[in-house]
């Protein structure tokens, strides 16, 4: 790809993509490329056609002059925070932004007044908070009342599941709205577009030789793939008539610009994962470590809690019962206290999970017993254990022949409570690690046909 631009003096440039000024300040030149060349228009976008194109429900709420509440759901680089300035902008309304990671309940409060000030003088708000994941459950009703008076039409952006992280009240009140990742042409169409319109590259003759190596790096997150094709010009010896973007200067651009961590990313997961295997091999050291990593680059606490809660069934099960009720205190203490002393309670949690007795059969026993029911579904329930509410159900012989354990001793009686037509077979196997010791050898003096030695 090349692109060849006019040489342009800074003292005399036309307006840029914004329409700021033409004479833009000097601040503006240290913004980030994907900052200068964000789009002002709904067809300036790339992607999100289901949102932006022209049956999409963006435009029509733009054409009839209003819209709601609004969620805006997708990974970084998708274009939520350009969708909420493009909204305002197109709608005259006042545009009042906060980001989740750095405001707090008086932030809320200092913007709602901003809105009610501009209300007085007849003008509409929007309020766009930015990763509204973040805001814990206080932070989030001080916005209910603002809504249900009209006082802000509200924006938040997440990268997370709002059904997860927004409290109900007010996930009730906002229509939700999924960012897909963009995909090579649109990022392809993102980097054309902003060479050739960007005030401070668009003089410059600019070749990128290796387009596919850029757009696999960038995973379908614009600013990610801006901000490589930034940093690669500026390793470019100046003055040069023709730059050469090829793979070596790219490659050298990413070691710059690529974040040790991104959550929404390969490496992601790839920690999670690391993680997860440190604490299933019983080695709290290295999974202490790995969550210190996710912590660093700003991993979500809640989302490494929930894994935690997942894994205490998944991989420590019956062994050590007690796992599954920590690992929920974990959540709830982390969803309760937030960063930075969260820390502490995760760090407990990941050391207990990662030391206790580890086994996965009530794991493997669902999964083969999901596996078998989809298969089986036309089987009946036999007689004896169907409930029997109604006389004409007991004439029926529901319940008849039930034994109730409770009434012999230790409570327990042999009695088939399998489908009819399936023989009982086991699906929970217990191993010899903690407690699923003592549970297989209480089950081996019960069924021993199943559990027998």
């Amino acid at each position: 790809m090349k692109t060849d631009f006019k040489c342009l003096d800074t003292l005399n440039m036309d307006s840029d993509l914004f329409g700021f000024s033409d004479s833009p300040g000097e601040k503006d030149y240290f913004q980030p490329l994907a900052e200068r060349v964000r789009p002002r228009t709904l067809d300036d976008m790339a992607g999100q056609e289901h949102l932006v194109g022209p049956n999409g429900p963006l435009r029509k709420f733009l054409a009839g002059g209003t819209m709601p509440s609004m969620i805006f759901w997708g990974p970084p680089g998708s274009g939520k925070t350009t969708l909420a300035e493009i909204c305002a902008s197109s709608l005259s309304y006042q545009f009042e932004q906060l980001s989740a990671i750095d405001s707090g309940v008086k932030d809320v409060r200092k913007a709602l007044e901003n809105a009610e000030k501009s209300r007085r003088s007849g003008k509409r708000t929007l309020l766009f908070i930015d990763e509204i994941h973040r805001f814990n459950k206080t932070q989030q009703d001080t916005l209910l009342h603002a809504i249900e008076q009209g006082l802000i039409v509200l924006i938040g952006a997440t990268t997370e599941n709002p059904s997860f992280e927004v409290n109900a009240a007010l996930l009730s009140r906002m229509q939700v709205y999924i960012l897909n990742p963009l995909g090579p042409k649109e990022i392809e169409a993102v980097i054309l577009r902003a060479l050739k319109e960007d005030k401070l590259f668009r003089d410059l003759s600019i070749e990128i030789a290796d387009l596919d190596f850029l757009l696999q790096f960038s995973g379908g997150d614009a600013r990610k793939a801006l901000n490589a094709v930034e940093t690669a010009i500026s390793l470019i010896p100046k003055g040069l008539a023709h730059m050469l973007l090829n793979r070596e200067v790219l490659q050298q651009a990413l070691q710059h610009s690529a974040p040790v961590y991104d959550k929404g990313g390969d490496n992601h997961y790839d920690i999670i994962s690391a993680f997860i295997k440190s604490m299933r091999g019983s080695d709290p050291d290295a999974a202490l470590f790995w969550l210190a990593r996710m912590l660093e680059g700003g991993e979500d606490p809640k989302f490494i809690a929930r894994r935690m809660v997942i894994f205490a069934s998944e991989d420590i099960g019956n062994a050590d019962p007690y796992a599954i009720t920590l690992a929920v205190s974990v959540f709830q203490a982390v969803a309760m206290i937030g960063l930075p002393e969260a820390r502490i309670n995760l760090a407990q949690g990941v050391t207990y999970l990662a030391s206790a007795p580890k086994s996965n059969a009530s794991y493997q026993g669902i999964n083969e017993a999901m596996s078998e029911a989809k298969s089986m579904q036309q089987l009946r329930v036999p007689l004896h254990l169907r409930n029997a509410p109604t006389k004409l159900m007991k004439a029926e012989g529901y319940g008849e022949g039930y034994q109730y354990p409770h009434g012999y001793p230790g409570h327990f009686v042999q009695q088939h409570y399998f489908p009819e037509g399936l023989d009982p077979k086991a699906y929970y196997r217990p191993g010899d690690e903690g407690r699923e010791k003592y549970i297989k050898e209480r089950l081996g003096l019960f069924w021993s046909e199943r559990y027998g030695s």
